[in-house]
């Protein structure tokens, strides 16, 4: 049985402190702050709440894994798991409106081709067709495998792009123009719009991006009760019931090295902790500081990210009722191959004081280290403001208070360097990747979203498979089944 410390609690963390548990290990967590789940928040007031992070869960099997692998009470035992349907509703520039059904091709091929004519569906297939075969090219590579020693494979754009289109003679073609060759006009601005909700740059992130369109409308947006706090708290207890500790309000101040192995650390009130293992769940960016002088990237091996952009979040308290059949998730676009804002409306009576009310959440992609000044803030805020106002009829009118969220906060809850939250890792552009979960110095591993396979809820939660069967397995660690 070994001693494992864990710096962080994050979700990706702490998935894999609750594997480690379960095959027998010591594991504590060390937290800087004074609770679990990092981004995974909750913000509440005057009976209202709102999540601070993610608000939808894709690929609900990870987790469904986790719980599997780690105690006998399945997820849907533990949490209100819904799909959402309809699946999203798009507002455009020129004020139409898609909604796009959950988990149905024809329907959506359907809608599609109400919105933007005969055929366009059929288009849209097409190009998710060619997301699966990229799908299923990278799935475990991305997702289910360490990451390859040869990491520069996965810089090939495994989407197979349209041949005699014309982007495939000087260079792989981006995702905006894949989007406006193969869907052309409204629909390759919706495609650019919800890649981008992704913190990635249509015009630059490769046309395997379109992998993410195709993960969601084939497994669907799951919301969970009460908000995605609630998954953080199911994630924790199972931690708890599989007897691995926490300890809040301990920042760590130094990662301990003997005999040219991690060998514990130093909290910031001077408590030295001894492990046999250390799993670092935080920006590894930071780690120069916890690790002067240590090399924790052998020669050719994938290194952190450079800057990354964030989020910026407007909590809505509304006085009113939630309309019977308004959409859960609406993605307001506003041209020029920018990401759509998200607005998110969950039917959920444990997001508002009582059914006389609704609280709203609004979200849009930002520059990592903004809005540190009240001008910024204002103008964000107006900003979402006239974007929900969109999606939400009299929204003004019914407006009791609002709250901004900027990137500084996301710093607060996360520790990342500017509040930068990091996408989910890409095939085709190396730059999309993600460092491997072990490093060069023996017993230090990475976890979480900023360690192979990178950023977003489910991405997160598989480091834990990964991180935990490479402590376990060693070098006979394949991925997981």
């Amino acid at each position: 049985m070994a001693r494992i410390a864990v710096i962080g609690a994050g979700m990706g963390a702490m998935a894999t402190a609750a594997r480690l548990a379960v095959a027998g290990h010591r594991v504590t967590v060390y937290e800087r702050a004074a609770t679990y789940g990092g981004s995974v928040g909750r913000y509440e007031r005057d009976g209202f709440g709102f999540d601070t992070g993610p608000g939808l869960l894709h690929l609900p099997a990870v987790y469904r894994d986790l719980f599997v692998k780690t105690g006998k009470r399945p997820l849907e035992d533990c949490v209100e798991m819904t799909r959402v349907d309809p699946a999203v509703r798009h507002l455009l520039p020129d004020g139409r409106a898609v909604t796009l059904p959950a988990v149905s091709r024809g329907g959506v091929a359907a809608a599609l081709d109400e919105a933007f004519g005969a055929g366009t569906g059929e288009r849209w297939a097409a190009l998710l067709n060619r997301a699966r075969d990229a799908w299923d090219a990278t799935r475990r590579p991305l997702l289910e495998e360490p990451l390859r020693t040869d990491w520069q494979v996965l810089g090939r754009d495994p989407y197979p792009a349209l041949r005699k289109s014309g982007l495939l003679r000087r260079r792989p073609p981006t995702l905006a123009e894949v989007a406006e060759r193969e869907l052309g006009g409204g629909a390759a601005g919706l495609l650019r719009g919800l890649v981008g909700t992704y913190g990635l740059d249509p015009g630059t992130a490769p046309a395997a991006a379109a992998v993410l369109p195709y993960m969601e409308q084939t497994f669907g947006s799951w919301y969970v009760g009460g908000g995605m706090r609630a998954l953080a708290t199911a994630v924790h207890e199972r931690c708890l019931e599989r007897k691995a500790a926490f300890v809040f309000g301990a920042e760590v101040t130094a990662v301990r090295v003997r005999d040219g192995r991690a060998a514990g650390l130093t909290l910031a009130d001077g408590t030295a902790v001894e492990a046999d293992t250390v799993v670092c769940g935080i920006d590894p960016r930071r780690l120069a500081g916890l690790l002067p002088g240590t090399a924790l990237w052998p020669a050719g091996a994938k290194t952190p990210h450079g800057p990354a952009p964030s989020r910026a979040t407007l909590f809505l308290a509304l006085r009113g009722p939630r309309p019977e059949g308004t959409v859960h998730r609406t993605l307001v676009h506003s041209g020029g191959g920018s990401a759509a804002v998200t607005v998110l409306r969950p039917d959920d009576e444990r997001s508002r004081p009582d059914a006389g009310h609704e609280a709203v959440t609004v979200t849009a992609v930002t520059g990592a280290g903004e809005g540190a000044g009240p001008e910024w803030a204002a103008r964000t805020a107006e900003g979402l403001l006239d974007a929900a106002a969109r999606a939400v009829p009299e929204l003004r009118e019914r407006l009791l208070w609002h709250e901004l969220r900027t990137p500084e906060h996301v710093a607060q809850d996360t520790g990342a360097l500017e509040g930068a939250v990091p996408a989910p890792a890409l095939a085709g552009a190396t730059e999309l990747l993600y460092p491997a979960n072990t490093t060069a110095l023996p017993g230090f591993y990475l976890a979480g979203g900023w360690a192979h396979p990178g950023g977003g809820l489910a991405h997160a939660g598989m480091t834990g498979a990964l991180v935990s069967g490479l402590i376990v397995e060693g070098a006979d660690f394949r991925g997981s089944q």
